[in-house]
């Protein structure tokens, strides 16, 4: 096969279809173990949210934004949330937050630590960034065109597409955490003895915390743009309704189906935003309780730090007891006195 230079013709989709269809006939099995995982998991999360009367959901995702956040919050939860059971679109807003959750949560499994590894590693990070790159720049729709015909239609395409489009920014915002980190902080763990999965899991992730908190929300509010396109690939929910809509020209089941998207996408935001702004101002806390504590005990704040020195007192060698330091006079003598003698 001859290739002309002056009109190229480079048959990238033919080589990808053929690579899913070996997939298909080589891993039908994984692809079955995997379907029935996500399609379990979605129904047991659609039966703990939709099981309940509305009120009581309504009660606990306004405690939730109350503890998160504050009472302004929890009465937007219960108004927000009263109004979407108003629009008949419950069962509906339950099935898109159960889509939704689940994609996070296994988006929030893969990305932060493929995020921490690429901070530690530098030739893994050359190599995710473009691959990143190509997740965020490639139309949405796409990733369910292989989904579909690997998983057929329901929830599983739908929740590995959104689960595509939401992971990069929580890998950029991890890895970026990570390496901000003051890497005094670092070397100070690394003096004690403090091993690399220690230093990672006490100081580096810590301080971090805010950054990767940031990257949490955004992946949440990528994986809830996604409903839409999910409900194309026959995840029903909202997306299944807006998708109705559209294709019958149903003004008002669209309007409604939409409102509800967006009262849903306001309190994932507003709530995961109070999360992060919490565990911000805990951090600053921790320090001042660990030398309290410290103090009252007589022990170290943390294994492997010793306690500050008293004054006037040298840091001992290795199996040496702990020696004073020689002082100057405090007094000072009278040369009127010296002089009389």
């Amino acid at each position: 096969m001859s290739f002309d230079f002056l009109n190229p013709s480079i048959p990238v989709g033919e080589w990808v279809a053929e690579v899913i269809r070996w997939m298909q006939v080589n891993w039908a099995g994984l692809f079955d173990v995997i379907k029935l995982i996500l399609q379990g998991f979605y129904n047991a999360l659609d039966l703990v949210l939709s099981s309940p009367p509305y009120w009581v959901m309504i009660l606990v995702f306004a405690a939730i934004a109350w503890w998160a956040s504050s009472w302004r919050l929890a009465l937007f939860t219960v108004i927000g949330f009263y109004l979407i059971r108003s629009f008949d679109q419950w069962n509906n807003a339950m099935s898109s937050l159960s889509l939704v959750t689940m994609a996070v949560l296994i988006a929030l499994a893969l990305s932060i630590p493929l995020g921490i590894l690429a901070a530690k590693v530098d030739w893994v990070s050359r190599i995710v960034k473009p691959i990143l790159d190509l997740m965020q720049t490639m139309p949405a729709m796409v990733y369910l065109i292989p989904a579909i015909t690997i998983f057929g239609i329901g929830q599983t395409p739908g929740a590995l597409a959104t689960v595509v489009f939401a992971m990069p920014p929580g890998v950029r915002l991890t890895e970026l955490a990570i390496r901000q980190v003051d890497r005094e902080l670092v070397e100070a763990g690394a003096s004690f003895g403090a091993s690399g999965w220690r230093i990672l899991r006490q100081i580096q992730i810590p301080v971090a915390m805010p950054t990767i908190m940031a990257g949490v929300n955004q992946v949440i509010m990528l994986a809830l743009s996604m409903v839409v396109l999910a409900g194309m690939a026959g995840a029903g929910g909202l997306g299944g309704d807006v998708v109705a809509s559209l294709s019958s020209l149903n003004v008002p089941l669209g309007i409604e189906a939409g409102l509800a998207v967006v009262i849903i996408a306001i309190y994932l935001d507003r709530v995961s935003s109070g999360a992060g702004t919490r565990r911000r101002k805990r951090i600053p806390a921790a320090p001042a309780e660990a030398a309290n504590e410290s103090e009252d005990s007589g022990a170290p704040s943390r294994p492997g730090i010793p306690p500050a020195l008293p004054v006037g007192a040298a840091a001992p060698a290795t199996g040496a007891p702990m020696a004073p330091v020689p002082t100057a006079p405090t007094s000072i003598a009278d040369p009127t006195k010296e002089n009389q003698k």
